[in-house]
């Protein structure tokens, strides 16, 4: 089992930055896929950003360049960096976690992975 926290999540006016991060417990190590995906009222799951097994990093196309999603596995931790948000960023976040061993793109297209934590809203506002 893997339990997943997040934090970080506010309302910041657009242009703003935001930084999300994620604690995890239970049994993940270094090799564990992690990433983060968002969801809006009424639409399906979008994976924002993720990290394979292998290390491998994949985003979104709509967060290029303006994300980053990095970890710290001496604290279990998963972070996601968000610069110039828009108000399309708005959604609820979550942290996820798999223990396939999958390239990180595999996880933004498919958003299939075994544990989720609770998320965190993000609003942007103009």
């Amino acid at each position: 089992q893997v339990h997943l926290v997040e934090s970080g999540g506010g309302s910041v006016e657009v242009g703003g930055s935001l930084r999300l991060s994620c604690v995890a417990s239970g049994n993940i190590d270094s090799t564990t896929s992690v990433g983060w995906v968002r969801q809006v009222p009424g639409k399906d799951r979008e994976g924002v950003a993720a990290i394979g097994s292998d290390g491998s990093i994949a985003y979104a196309d709509s967060v290029k360049g303006r994300f980053t999603i990095s970890r710290d596995n001496a604290k279990n931790t998963l972070y996601l960096e968000m610069n110039s948000l828009k108000p399309e960023d708005t959604a609820m976040y979550y942290c996820a976690a798999d223990r396939g061993r999958l390239k990180g793109m595999y996880f933004v297209r498919s958003v299939k992975f075994e544990y989720w934590g609770q998320g965190t809203q993000v609003t942007v506002s103009s």
